[in-house]
């Protein structure tokens, strides 16, 4: 089901009221919550500066045996994010790099999409060759995405969410459903990222749509602590604003398949490292200082596509 809101402004001001009556001290728990996000920030920059993987790394052949040291699912946990080495050999990858190469360019894909924002929802391209193409069934990526490797790691991440809870079982984590993605292609130094910074999976929804505010419910509860990022409950059954660029499907990860190796600091993709941001954010929108219309910059663009900006209100 769609979520269909007539007047936004309205909506968010009379949906602010009811979670400040439901959370009398917002203030004093959010800067708890504040506190507790410079902390982990901290320990992340102190991590990063004494050389340290800030974002977890695991070997696929541990995943295969499954022999993945508990304290390293604890981290993925906290991190909410984690990077699997060796899913395919360097053969394979690079072999599937060179037949996406070959297709672009005898396709004329790069002139056809110069100076064209692929992605029309989240921002626009800096660079005069495009960096997203609108490529989904190209043969490396039909291959990649049926292959068992690819298959075996999904499964191994769906695991980490707790699947069952209050009675109830909200999703299969053995089962992974085929997503279909784009293809992004991005020069050696391109000083472009291709993506304005957003937040995926809803934006104003979290906060107005019943569904949402049930995922959400330790937080608007004031017990932030007992949220966990990797519960399922209620996440199959939100609804999210009408889109053409919004996809139904309840998705565990955002990932993305590696073909080439990426150097740090390049900036293909970066991440905010911290499971639990989204308490920050959530209860950031309700403070007295928040523009009453207002939820720290979540938009519903246009009739298609909700985005969050996470620079705002910080």
């Amino acid at each position: 089901m769609h979520l269909v809101i007539e007047n936004l402004p309205e909506a968010i001001r009379s949906t602010k009221q009811q979670l400040r009556a439901a959370l009398p001290e917002y203030k004093e728990i959010f800067r708890e919550v504040e506190a507790d996000m410079r902390r982990r920030v901290e320990e992340i920059v102190s991590e990063r500066e004494s050389g340290h993987d800030v974002i977890p790394i695991v070997q696929y052949a541990d995943v295969a045996s499954g022999k993945v040291p508990a304290q390293l699912v604890a981290k993925i946990k906290a991190r909410g994010a984690c990077v699997v080495r060796e899913t395919f050999s360097t053969e394979q990858a690079s072999g599937w790099d060179d037949e996406i190469a070959a297709y672009v360019e005898s396709n004329n894909l790069d002139a056809k999409l110069a100076n064209r924002a692929e992605d029309k929802y989240f921002g626009t391209l800096a660079a005069a060759k495009p960096q997203i193409y609108g490529i989904y069934w190209s043969r490396p990526q039909v291959e990649a995405r049926q292959s068992e490797s690819l298959t075996t790691a999904r499964v191994f991440l769906n695991n980490l969410w707790q699947a069952e809870s209050e009675g109830v079982r909200h999703i299969n984590p053995n089962e992974a459903p085929t997503y279909a993605d784009r293809i992004r292609r991005r020069s050696p130094g391109s000083a472009s990222l291709g993506l304005s910074p957003h937040v995926d999976g809803g934006s104003v929804e979290r906060w107005l749509d019943d569904n949402f505010r049930k995922v959400y419910r330790h937080v608007f509860a004031g017990n932030w602590r007992k949220y966990n990022a990797f519960d399922a409950a209620y996440r199959p059954e939100v609804r999210e604003v009408p889109s053409p660029a919004v996809c139904s499907m309840f998705r565990t990860y955002q990932g993305w398949t590696a073909l080439t190796r990426q150097g740090k600091g390049d900036g293909t993709l970066q991440l905010i490292p911290i499971a639990e941001s989204m308490v920050y954010v959530l209860l950031r929108a309700i403070q007295d200082d928040v523009p009453e219309d207002d939820l720290c910059g979540a938009l519903r663009v246009g009739p298609f596509r909700s985005a969050i900006s996470i620079t705002a209100c910080c």
